[in-house]
């Protein structure tokens, strides 16, 4: 009978067949011209990029005393910088060769702390940084949610293509971006309901989503 360890060991070894098979595949691609350019214009997925951006966003809001923006930077900082922590620590507990590299010099993905970037495949940084801030974006500014959305699934798909990532990667990133933009609004929607029920409370709860639905002057800026 197969205990679940087994069966863990078994599907582990059945997502590395494939994501390797994928690799293998298209890897190919990566010497094209357009996946090329399209992978360059996809490290505004990396950090420094992200970071740049959400600040921007966040020094524009106070300077033109725009609550909104404001808020949407702050939120894009927040919700970057958990996605960012969940990522290193995952990083640093598992060695993966990155696809570029294991067609070369051979494929392993085992516990461990490596540094090398060669072994720095699982998850996608890239993948992780650009959902959380898309989904931040989106949070506060629901109209800009699809283009934010799309560029964020771009900068994500490219990773398999140009051999920088797998395909598990890349969905174990857009799962942590995902979940860090989850978890950052329960904090902003806890202490936002906190501090208005200490002022006496609304008759029903409501979220910064509603308030900003509303036309309250918080959603004037």
């Amino acid at each position: 009978m197969k205990t679940a360890k087994n069966m863990g060991n078994a599907a582990l070894a059945a997502v590395e067949r494939a994501d390797l098979a994928v690799t293998r595949a298209i890897a190919p691609q990566r010497h094209d011209p357009a996946v090329r350019k399209a992978g360059k214009l996809s490290e505004i997925g990396d950090q420094p990029p992200l970071i740049a951006l959400s600040a921007t966003v966040l020094v524009a809001g106070l300077a033109l005393h725009h609550g909104l923006t404001a808020r949407t930077g702050l939120r894009m900082l927040a919700t970057h910088a958990l996605a960012t922590a969940i990522k290193d620590v995952i990083k640093r507990s598992v060695d993966r060769t990155r696809p570029d590299h294991a067609l070369v010099e051979g494929y392993r993905m085992e516990s461990g702390d490596s540094h090398e970037h060669e072994l720095t495949s699982f998850p996608s940084g890239h993948t992780a940084g650009a959902v959380a801030v898309a989904e931040a974006v989106a949070r506060e500014v629901p109209l800009l949610g699809a283009p934010a959305r799309l560029l964020a699934a771009s900068v994500a798909i490219i990773q398999v293509p140009r051999a920088k990532h797998y395909v598990s990667d890349v969905i174990v990133g857009a799962a942590i971006g995902w979940a860090a933009e989850r978890l950052v609004n329960a904090v902003v929607e806890s202490v936002f309901l906190t501090r208005h029920s200490r002022e006496g409370g609304y008759p029903e709860p409501r979220t910064p989503r509603s308030v900003l639905r509303s036309g309250s002057p918080l959603s004037r800026g």
